[in-house]
Protein backbone atom coordinates (compact mmCIF):
# COMPACT_ATOMS: atom_id res chain seq x y z
CA UNK A 1 0.00 0.00 0.00
CA UNK A 2 1.67 3.20 -1.18
CA UNK A 3 0.27 5.48 1.53
CA UNK A 4 2.35 8.50 0.56
CA UNK A 5 1.00 8.45 -3.00
CA UNK A 6 -2.55 8.14 -1.65
CA UNK A 7 -2.05 11.48 0.10
CA UNK A 8 0.27 13.06 -2.47
CA UNK A 9 -1.90 12.72 -5.57
CA UNK A 10 -5.10 14.29 -4.14
CA UNK A 11 -2.93 17.26 -3.14
CA UNK A 12 -1.79 17.50 -6.76
CA UNK A 13 -5.46 17.66 -7.73
CA UNK A 14 -6.04 20.41 -5.16
CA UNK A 15 -3.27 22.47 -6.77
CA UNK A 16 -4.98 22.05 -10.13
CA UNK A 17 -8.29 23.17 -8.60
CA UNK A 18 -6.55 26.22 -7.13
CA UNK A 19 -5.15 27.19 -10.54
CA UNK A 20 -8.53 26.65 -12.20
CA UNK A 21 -10.12 29.06 -9.68
CA UNK A 22 -8.29 31.82 -11.52
CA UNK A 23 -10.67 31.43 -14.49
CA UNK A 24 -13.77 32.57 -12.55
CA UNK A 25 -11.54 35.22 -10.96
CA UNK A 26 -10.93 36.61 -14.45
CA UNK A 27 -14.68 36.52 -15.11
CA UNK A 28 -15.30 38.46 -11.89
CA UNK A 29 -12.58 40.92 -12.85
CA UNK A 30 -14.14 41.41 -16.29
CA UNK A 31 -17.52 42.20 -14.73
CA UNK A 32 -15.84 44.27 -11.96
CA UNK A 33 -17.27 42.16 -9.14
CA UNK A 34 -16.04 41.86 -5.56
CA UNK A 35 -16.05 38.06 -5.82
CA UNK A 36 -12.67 38.32 -7.59
CA UNK A 37 -11.05 38.63 -4.15
CA UNK A 38 -12.81 35.51 -2.88
CA UNK A 39 -11.36 33.49 -5.75
CA UNK A 40 -7.87 34.91 -5.37
CA UNK A 41 -7.84 34.28 -1.60
CA UNK A 42 -9.23 30.76 -1.94
CA UNK A 43 -6.91 29.89 -4.83
CA UNK A 44 -3.84 31.10 -2.92
CA UNK A 45 -4.85 29.33 0.30
CA UNK A 46 -5.72 26.06 -1.47
CA UNK A 47 -2.48 26.02 -3.46
CA UNK A 48 -0.37 26.89 -0.40
CA UNK A 49 -1.91 24.18 1.78
CA UNK A 50 -1.50 21.56 -0.93
CA UNK A 51 2.09 22.55 -1.74
CA UNK A 52 3.24 22.57 1.88
CA UNK A 53 1.73 19.14 2.53
CA UNK A 54 3.34 17.81 -0.66
CA UNK A 55 6.75 19.01 0.50
CA UNK A 56 6.22 17.12 3.75
CA UNK A 57 4.96 13.90 2.14
CA UNK A 58 6.92 13.69 -1.16
CA UNK A 59 6.89 9.97 -2.06
CA UNK A 60 9.92 8.42 -3.77
CA UNK A 61 7.90 5.52 -5.17
CA UNK A 62 5.13 6.69 -7.53
CA UNK A 63 3.81 3.27 -8.50
CA UNK A 64 0.17 2.70 -7.65
CA UNK A 65 -2.08 -0.33 -8.01
CA UNK A 66 -5.85 -0.76 -8.23
CA UNK A 67 -6.38 -0.41 -4.51
CA UNK A 68 -4.46 2.85 -4.29
CA UNK A 69 -6.24 4.14 -7.40
CA UNK A 70 -9.68 3.74 -5.87
CA UNK A 71 -8.69 5.39 -2.59
CA UNK A 72 -6.90 8.27 -4.36
CA UNK A 73 -9.97 9.05 -6.45
CA UNK A 74 -12.33 8.99 -3.46
CA UNK A 75 -10.09 11.21 -1.32
CA UNK A 76 -9.41 13.63 -4.18
CA UNK A 77 -13.12 14.14 -4.86
CA UNK A 78 -13.86 14.85 -1.20
CA UNK A 79 -11.05 17.42 -1.01
CA UNK A 80 -12.17 18.99 -4.31
CA UNK A 81 -15.67 19.51 -2.96
CA UNK A 82 -14.50 20.88 0.39
CA UNK A 83 -12.00 23.39 -1.04
CA UNK A 84 -14.17 24.09 -4.08
CA UNK A 85 -16.92 25.26 -1.72
CA UNK A 86 -14.72 27.96 -0.18
CA UNK A 87 -15.33 30.66 -2.85
CA UNK A 88 -19.09 30.43 -2.20
CA UNK A 89 -18.54 30.91 1.54
CA UNK A 90 -15.79 33.55 1.38
CA UNK A 91 -17.73 35.63 -1.16
CA UNK A 92 -20.79 35.46 1.12
CA UNK A 93 -23.04 34.31 -1.73
CA UNK A 94 -23.64 30.95 -0.01
CA UNK A 95 -22.52 31.71 3.56
CA UNK A 96 -23.57 28.35 5.07
CA UNK A 97 -20.79 25.80 4.53
CA UNK A 98 -23.13 22.78 4.38
CA UNK A 99 -25.14 24.52 1.64
CA UNK A 100 -21.93 25.48 -0.18
CA UNK A 101 -20.64 21.90 0.09
CA UNK A 102 -23.96 20.57 -1.27
CA UNK A 103 -23.80 23.01 -4.20
CA UNK A 104 -20.15 22.24 -4.95
CA UNK A 105 -20.54 18.46 -4.73
CA UNK A 106 -23.60 18.81 -6.96
CA UNK A 107 -21.41 20.71 -9.41
CA UNK A 108 -18.39 18.41 -9.50
CA UNK A 109 -20.52 15.25 -9.62
CA UNK A 110 -22.59 16.86 -12.42
CA UNK A 111 -25.78 16.37 -10.43
CA UNK A 112 -27.30 19.84 -10.76
CA UNK A 113 -29.32 19.78 -7.53
CA UNK A 114 -29.29 23.22 -5.93
CA UNK A 115 -30.10 24.90 -2.64
CA UNK A 116 -30.34 28.33 -4.30
CA UNK A 117 -33.76 29.95 -4.31
CA UNK A 118 -32.72 32.69 -6.72
CA UNK A 119 -29.87 31.81 -9.07
CA UNK A 120 -30.04 35.26 -10.67
CA UNK A 121 -28.66 36.77 -7.45
CA UNK A 122 -25.26 35.15 -8.07
CA UNK A 123 -22.39 37.24 -9.40
CA UNK A 124 -21.04 36.30 -12.82
CA UNK A 125 -17.83 34.90 -11.34
CA UNK A 126 -19.60 32.66 -8.83
CA UNK A 127 -22.13 31.53 -11.46
CA UNK A 128 -19.23 30.68 -13.79
CA UNK A 129 -17.41 28.66 -11.11
CA UNK A 130 -20.66 26.89 -10.19
CA UNK A 131 -21.16 25.69 -13.77
CA UNK A 132 -17.47 25.19 -14.53
CA UNK A 133 -17.39 22.50 -11.84
CA UNK A 134 -19.80 20.55 -14.08
CA UNK A 135 -17.34 20.64 -16.94
CA UNK A 136 -14.43 19.59 -14.73
CA UNK A 137 -16.34 16.76 -13.10
CA UNK A 138 -17.95 15.48 -16.30
CA UNK A 139 -14.93 13.75 -17.78
CA UNK A 140 -13.14 13.60 -14.43
CA UNK A 141 -10.65 16.09 -13.06
CA UNK A 142 -8.11 13.38 -12.24
CA UNK A 143 -8.25 12.29 -15.87
CA UNK A 144 -7.75 15.95 -16.83
CA UNK A 145 -4.69 16.37 -14.61
CA UNK A 146 -3.38 13.00 -15.78
CA UNK A 147 -3.65 14.22 -19.38
CA UNK A 148 -1.42 17.24 -18.78
CA UNK A 149 1.02 15.93 -16.14
CA UNK A 150 2.89 12.80 -15.11
CA UNK A 151 0.98 12.17 -11.90
CA UNK A 152 2.02 8.58 -11.39
CA UNK A 153 3.06 5.31 -12.89
CA UNK A 154 0.25 3.01 -14.02
CA UNK A 155 -2.37 5.77 -14.40
CA UNK A 156 -4.90 3.31 -15.86
CA UNK A 157 -5.96 2.55 -12.27
CA UNK A 158 -7.01 6.21 -11.91
CA UNK A 159 -9.06 6.06 -15.09
CA UNK A 160 -10.81 2.86 -14.04
CA UNK A 161 -11.72 4.33 -10.67
CA UNK A 162 -12.98 7.68 -12.01
CA UNK A 163 -14.49 6.90 -15.41
CA UNK A 164 -18.09 5.64 -15.26
CA UNK A 165 -19.17 2.27 -16.62
CA UNK A 166 -18.64 -1.46 -16.05
CA UNK A 167 -15.56 -1.65 -18.31
CA UNK A 168 -12.90 1.02 -18.80
CA UNK A 169 -10.04 0.41 -21.21
CA UNK A 170 -7.38 2.32 -23.11
CA UNK A 171 -7.98 3.72 -26.59
CA UNK A 172 -4.24 3.72 -27.25
CA UNK A 173 -1.36 1.87 -25.52
CA UNK A 174 -0.63 4.65 -23.01
CA UNK A 175 -3.35 5.66 -20.54
CA UNK A 176 -2.07 9.24 -20.52
CA UNK A 177 -2.57 9.50 -24.27
CA UNK A 178 -6.05 8.04 -23.88
CA UNK A 179 -6.85 10.79 -21.38
CA UNK A 180 -5.59 13.43 -23.83
CA UNK A 181 -7.72 12.04 -26.66
CA UNK A 182 -10.83 11.94 -24.47
CA UNK A 183 -10.34 15.53 -23.33
CA UNK A 184 -9.68 16.81 -26.85
CA UNK A 185 -12.98 15.26 -27.97
CA UNK A 186 -14.66 16.70 -24.88
CA UNK A 187 -13.29 20.19 -25.53
CA UNK A 188 -14.21 20.01 -29.21
CA UNK A 189 -17.84 19.11 -28.51
CA UNK A 190 -18.07 21.79 -25.81
CA UNK A 191 -16.78 24.48 -28.18
CA UNK A 192 -19.19 23.29 -30.89
CA UNK A 193 -22.12 23.68 -28.51
CA UNK A 194 -20.92 27.07 -27.26
CA UNK A 195 -20.72 28.36 -30.83
CA UNK A 196 -24.15 26.94 -31.71
CA UNK A 197 -25.78 28.56 -28.67
CA UNK A 198 -23.96 31.84 -29.32
CA UNK A 199 -25.22 31.90 -32.92
CA UNK A 200 -28.68 31.01 -31.62
CA UNK A 201 -28.94 34.20 -29.60
CA UNK A 202 -27.38 33.49 -26.20
CA UNK A 203 -24.74 35.84 -24.83
CA UNK A 204 -21.19 34.48 -24.69
CA UNK A 205 -21.53 34.06 -20.92
CA UNK A 206 -24.88 32.23 -21.08
CA UNK A 207 -23.62 30.01 -23.90
CA UNK A 208 -20.59 29.04 -21.80
CA UNK A 209 -22.74 28.24 -18.75
CA UNK A 210 -25.09 26.00 -20.72
CA UNK A 211 -22.28 24.38 -22.69
CA UNK A 212 -20.57 23.47 -19.40
CA UNK A 213 -23.85 22.09 -18.08
CA UNK A 214 -24.57 20.04 -21.21
CA UNK A 215 -21.02 18.74 -21.62
CA UNK A 216 -20.74 17.61 -18.03
CA UNK A 217 -24.42 16.55 -18.07
CA UNK A 218 -24.87 18.74 -15.00
CA UNK A 219 -27.73 21.19 -15.37
CA UNK A 220 -26.80 24.42 -13.58
CA UNK A 221 -28.14 27.46 -15.45
CA UNK A 222 -28.56 31.19 -15.01
CA UNK A 223 -32.35 31.47 -14.96
CA UNK A 224 -34.81 30.17 -12.35
CA UNK A 225 -36.86 28.42 -15.06
CA UNK A 226 -33.80 26.65 -16.51
CA UNK A 227 -34.24 26.82 -20.32
CA UNK A 228 -38.01 27.35 -20.39
CA UNK A 229 -37.79 30.99 -21.49
CA UNK A 230 -35.25 30.38 -24.27
CA UNK A 231 -36.23 30.00 -27.92
CA UNK A 232 -37.29 26.64 -29.41
CA UNK A 233 -34.09 26.60 -31.50
CA UNK A 234 -31.91 26.87 -28.40
CA UNK A 235 -33.94 24.19 -26.62
CA UNK A 236 -33.51 21.80 -29.56
CA UNK A 237 -29.80 22.61 -29.76
CA UNK A 238 -29.22 21.85 -26.08
CA UNK A 239 -31.33 18.67 -26.35
CA UNK A 240 -29.19 17.39 -29.23
CA UNK A 241 -25.90 18.16 -27.49
CA UNK A 242 -27.06 16.60 -24.22
CA UNK A 243 -27.85 13.43 -26.16
CA UNK A 244 -24.43 13.52 -27.85
CA UNK A 245 -22.65 13.83 -24.51
CA UNK A 246 -24.53 10.73 -23.35
CA UNK A 247 -22.79 8.63 -26.03
CA UNK A 248 -19.71 6.56 -25.19
CA UNK A 249 -16.71 8.76 -26.05
CA UNK A 250 -14.84 5.73 -27.37
CA UNK A 251 -17.23 5.80 -30.34
CA UNK A 252 -16.22 9.37 -31.16
CA UNK A 253 -12.60 8.23 -31.19
CA UNK A 254 -13.48 5.42 -33.59
CA UNK A 255 -15.22 7.92 -35.87
CA UNK A 256 -12.17 10.22 -35.82
CA UNK A 257 -10.01 7.19 -36.58
CA UNK A 258 -12.21 6.59 -39.65
CA UNK A 259 -13.72 3.43 -38.17
CA UNK A 260 -17.26 4.68 -38.60
CA UNK A 261 -18.65 1.22 -39.37
CA UNK A 262 -17.26 -0.16 -36.11
CA UNK A 263 -18.75 2.74 -34.15
CA UNK A 264 -22.17 2.35 -35.76
CA UNK A 265 -22.25 -1.36 -34.93
CA UNK A 266 -22.30 -0.56 -31.20
CA UNK A 267 -25.29 -2.33 -29.65
CA UNK A 268 -25.16 -0.04 -26.62
CA UNK A 269 -25.43 3.00 -28.90
CA UNK A 270 -28.50 1.68 -30.71
CA UNK A 271 -30.11 0.57 -27.45
CA UNK A 272 -29.54 4.09 -26.11
CA UNK A 273 -31.05 5.62 -29.26
CA UNK A 274 -34.05 3.27 -29.15
CA UNK A 275 -34.71 4.09 -25.49
CA UNK A 276 -34.64 7.80 -26.33
CA UNK A 277 -36.92 7.50 -29.37
CA UNK A 278 -39.49 5.24 -27.71
CA UNK A 279 -39.57 7.35 -24.52
CA UNK A 280 -39.97 10.58 -26.51
CA UNK A 281 -42.81 9.11 -28.58
CA UNK A 282 -44.61 7.78 -25.50
CA UNK A 283 -44.41 11.06 -23.57
CA UNK A 284 -45.31 13.14 -26.63
CA UNK A 285 -48.57 11.22 -27.05
CA UNK A 286 -49.24 11.39 -23.31
CA UNK A 287 -48.82 15.18 -22.95
CA UNK A 288 -50.22 16.18 -26.36
CA UNK A 289 -53.45 17.47 -24.78
CA UNK A 290 -51.46 19.76 -22.45
CA UNK A 291 -49.64 21.52 -25.31
CA UNK A 292 -50.72 23.97 -27.96
CA UNK A 293 -49.46 21.81 -30.82
CA UNK A 294 -47.91 18.44 -31.63
CA UNK A 295 -44.58 20.12 -32.40
CA UNK A 296 -44.52 21.72 -28.95
CA UNK A 297 -45.32 18.39 -27.28
CA UNK A 298 -42.55 16.72 -29.29
CA UNK A 299 -40.02 19.43 -28.38
CA UNK A 300 -40.85 19.35 -24.66
CA UNK A 301 -40.79 15.56 -24.46
CA UNK A 302 -37.61 15.19 -26.55
CA UNK A 303 -35.81 17.78 -24.44
CA UNK A 304 -36.86 16.23 -21.15
CA UNK A 305 -36.06 12.69 -22.26
CA UNK A 306 -32.60 13.82 -23.40
CA UNK A 307 -32.08 15.77 -20.16
CA UNK A 308 -33.18 12.98 -17.81
CA UNK A 309 -31.67 10.05 -19.73
CA UNK A 310 -28.29 11.80 -19.77
CA UNK A 311 -28.82 12.87 -16.13
CA UNK A 312 -28.27 16.51 -17.08
CA UNK A 313 -31.30 18.02 -15.36
CA UNK A 314 -32.09 21.02 -17.55
CA UNK A 315 -35.81 21.67 -17.97
CA UNK A 316 -38.10 23.38 -20.46
CA UNK A 317 -41.29 22.52 -18.59
CA UNK A 318 -42.44 21.66 -15.10
CA UNK A 319 -42.74 17.91 -15.61
CA UNK A 320 -44.11 17.75 -12.07
CA UNK A 321 -47.43 18.69 -13.69
CA UNK A 322 -47.31 15.98 -16.37
CA UNK A 323 -49.48 12.82 -16.19
CA UNK A 324 -48.26 9.94 -14.02
CA UNK A 325 -47.39 7.84 -17.07
CA UNK A 326 -44.91 10.45 -18.33
CA UNK A 327 -43.42 10.88 -14.87
CA UNK A 328 -43.00 7.10 -14.60
CA UNK A 329 -41.15 6.99 -17.91
CA UNK A 330 -38.85 9.77 -16.67
CA UNK A 331 -38.26 7.90 -13.40
CA UNK A 332 -37.17 4.81 -15.34
CA UNK A 333 -34.84 6.97 -17.43
CA UNK A 334 -33.40 8.40 -14.20
CA UNK A 335 -32.41 4.90 -13.15
CA UNK A 336 -31.06 3.67 -16.49
CA UNK A 337 -28.99 6.71 -17.49
CA UNK A 338 -26.95 6.88 -20.71
CA UNK A 339 -23.95 5.02 -22.14
CA UNK A 340 -20.89 3.85 -20.27
CA UNK A 341 -17.85 5.98 -21.06
CA UNK A 342 -19.97 9.12 -21.35
CA UNK A 343 -20.27 12.01 -18.90
CA UNK A 344 -23.75 10.86 -17.81
CA UNK A 345 -24.74 9.16 -14.57
CA UNK A 346 -27.27 6.44 -13.77
CA UNK A 347 -26.81 2.67 -13.95
CA UNK A 348 -25.62 2.92 -17.60
CA UNK A 349 -27.24 1.27 -20.61
CA UNK A 350 -24.50 -1.37 -20.86
CA UNK A 351 -25.14 -2.57 -17.30
CA UNK A 352 -28.85 -2.86 -17.97
CA UNK A 353 -28.05 -4.82 -21.14
CA UNK A 354 -25.80 -7.18 -19.18
CA UNK A 355 -28.57 -7.64 -16.62
CA UNK A 356 -31.16 -8.61 -19.25
CA UNK A 357 -28.72 -10.85 -21.10
CA UNK A 358 -27.92 -12.63 -17.83
CA UNK A 359 -31.60 -13.09 -17.04
CA UNK A 360 -32.17 -14.53 -20.50
CA UNK A 361 -29.23 -16.91 -20.05
CA UNK A 362 -30.61 -18.15 -16.73
CA UNK A 363 -34.01 -18.78 -18.30
CA UNK A 364 -32.39 -20.74 -21.15
CA UNK A 365 -30.32 -22.71 -18.63
CA UNK A 366 -33.52 -23.74 -16.90
CA UNK A 367 -34.98 -24.94 -20.19
CA UNK A 368 -31.75 -26.54 -21.44
CA UNK A 369 -29.60 -27.46 -18.39
CA UNK A 370 -26.84 -29.05 -20.48
CA UNK A 371 -26.47 -26.14 -22.87
CA UNK A 372 -23.44 -23.86 -22.68
CA UNK A 373 -24.27 -20.21 -23.25
CA UNK A 374 -21.75 -17.39 -23.36
CA UNK A 375 -22.73 -13.75 -22.83
CA UNK A 376 -21.57 -11.35 -25.51
CA UNK A 377 -21.61 -7.55 -25.63
CA UNK A 378 -20.39 -5.40 -28.52
CA UNK A 379 -19.33 -8.55 -30.34
CA UNK A 380 -17.02 -9.67 -27.53
CA UNK A 381 -17.38 -12.42 -24.95
CA UNK A 382 -18.11 -11.03 -21.51
CA UNK A 383 -15.81 -12.19 -18.75
CA UNK A 384 -17.73 -13.79 -15.91
CA UNK A 385 -15.98 -11.42 -13.53
CA UNK A 386 -17.64 -8.47 -15.33
CA UNK A 387 -21.05 -10.16 -15.04
CA UNK A 388 -20.45 -10.87 -11.35
CA UNK A 389 -19.32 -7.27 -10.72
CA UNK A 390 -22.40 -5.98 -12.52
CA UNK A 391 -24.73 -7.94 -10.25
CA UNK A 392 -22.70 -6.87 -7.24
CA UNK A 393 -23.09 -3.26 -8.31
CA UNK A 394 -26.85 -3.68 -8.70
CA UNK A 395 -27.04 -5.03 -5.15
CA UNK A 396 -24.99 -2.18 -3.69
CA UNK A 397 -26.92 0.32 -5.78
CA UNK A 398 -30.23 -0.85 -4.32
CA UNK A 399 -28.84 -0.89 -0.77
CA UNK A 400 -27.40 2.64 -0.96
CA UNK A 401 -30.62 3.96 -2.50
CA UNK A 402 -32.74 2.42 0.28
CA UNK A 403 -30.50 3.83 3.05
CA UNK A 404 -30.49 7.27 1.43
CA UNK A 405 -34.29 7.18 1.05
CA UNK A 406 -34.75 6.22 4.72
CA UNK A 407 -32.52 9.07 5.95
CA UNK A 408 -34.15 11.67 3.72
CA UNK A 409 -37.64 10.51 4.74
CA UNK A 410 -36.90 11.76 8.28
CA UNK A 411 -37.56 15.26 6.88
CA UNK A 412 -41.27 14.39 6.60
CA UNK A 413 -41.59 15.36 2.97
CA UNK A 414 -44.10 13.32 1.01
CA UNK A 415 -43.07 9.90 -0.29
CA UNK A 416 -42.68 11.11 -3.88
CA UNK A 417 -40.31 13.90 -2.88
CA UNK A 418 -38.13 11.79 -0.58
CA UNK A 419 -37.82 8.86 -2.98
CA UNK A 420 -37.23 10.83 -6.17
CA UNK A 421 -34.84 13.26 -4.46
CA UNK A 422 -32.75 10.26 -3.39
CA UNK A 423 -32.88 8.82 -6.90
CA UNK A 424 -32.10 12.19 -8.49
CA UNK A 425 -29.03 12.85 -6.32
CA UNK A 426 -27.70 9.28 -6.34
CA UNK A 427 -28.02 9.10 -10.14
CA UNK A 428 -26.58 12.63 -10.53
CA UNK A 429 -29.70 14.01 -12.21
CA UNK A 430 -30.65 17.07 -10.14
CA UNK A 431 -34.37 17.82 -10.30
CA UNK A 432 -36.79 15.28 -8.86
CA UNK A 433 -40.55 15.28 -8.35
CA UNK A 434 -42.68 16.90 -5.66
CA UNK A 435 -41.02 19.57 -3.52
CA UNK A 436 -37.69 18.97 -5.33
CA UNK A 437 -39.14 19.39 -8.82
CA UNK A 438 -37.53 21.16 -11.79
CA UNK A 439 -38.86 24.58 -10.78
CA UNK A 440 -38.02 24.06 -7.08
CA UNK A 441 -34.83 23.48 -5.08
CA UNK A 442 -33.37 21.64 -2.08
CA UNK A 443 -33.15 24.66 0.22
CA UNK A 444 -35.84 23.41 2.63
CA UNK A 445 -34.17 20.05 3.26
CA UNK A 446 -32.57 19.59 6.68
CA UNK A 447 -28.83 19.49 7.32
CA UNK A 448 -29.03 15.70 7.71
CA UNK A 449 -30.76 15.32 4.34
CA UNK A 450 -28.36 17.70 2.61
CA UNK A 451 -25.33 15.79 3.93
CA UNK A 452 -26.97 12.47 3.03
CA UNK A 453 -27.72 13.64 -0.49
CA UNK A 454 -24.23 15.13 -0.81
CA UNK A 455 -22.74 11.73 -0.02
CA UNK A 456 -25.23 10.09 -2.39
CA UNK A 457 -24.01 12.35 -5.21
CA UNK A 458 -20.42 11.28 -4.57
CA UNK A 459 -21.33 7.60 -4.37
CA UNK A 460 -23.30 7.88 -7.60
CA UNK A 461 -20.59 9.72 -9.54
CA UNK A 462 -17.79 7.38 -8.47
CA UNK A 463 -20.09 4.35 -8.69
CA UNK A 464 -19.88 3.38 -5.01
CA UNK A 465 -16.77 1.19 -4.92
CA UNK A 466 -14.03 3.87 -4.57
CA UNK A 467 -15.78 5.45 -1.60
CA UNK A 468 -16.50 2.12 0.09
CA UNK A 469 -12.94 0.91 -0.44
CA UNK A 470 -11.56 4.15 0.97
CA UNK A 471 -13.36 3.61 4.30
CA UNK A 472 -13.08 -0.19 4.47
CA UNK A 473 -10.50 -1.34 7.08
CA UNK A 474 -9.38 -4.21 4.84
CA UNK A 475 -8.15 -1.70 2.26
CA UNK A 476 -5.56 -0.35 4.66
CA UNK A 477 -4.08 -3.68 5.75
CA UNK A 478 -0.61 -4.55 4.53
CA UNK A 479 -1.72 -7.69 2.69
Amino acid sequence: MNRRMILYMPLQILKAVAVLMLLPALVSLFYQEKSVWAFLICAAATFAVAQILQWIIHPENKVIYAREGFVIVALAWVLMAVFGALPFVVSGEIPNFVDALFETMSGFTTTGSSILRDVTALSHGIAFWRSFTHWLGGMGILVFVMAITNMSDRPIHIMRAEMPGPIVGKLVPKAKNTAKILYLIYIGLTLAEWLTLKLGGMSAFEAAIHAFGSAGTGGFGVRPDSLTSYSPFLQWAVAVFMFLFGVNFNLYYLILAKKIGTALRSTELWTYVCIGVVSTAAITLNIRHLCGSFSEALRLSAFQVSSIATTTGFATADFNLWPDFSKTVLLILMLVGACAGSTAGGLKVSRVMILFKSIHREIMKTLHPRGVRVLRLEGKTLDEAVVSNTFGYFGLYALVLVVCFLLVSVDKFDLETSLTASVACFNNIGPAFGAAGPMSNYADFSVLSKLTLTLAMLLGRLEIFPVLLAVAPVTWTKK
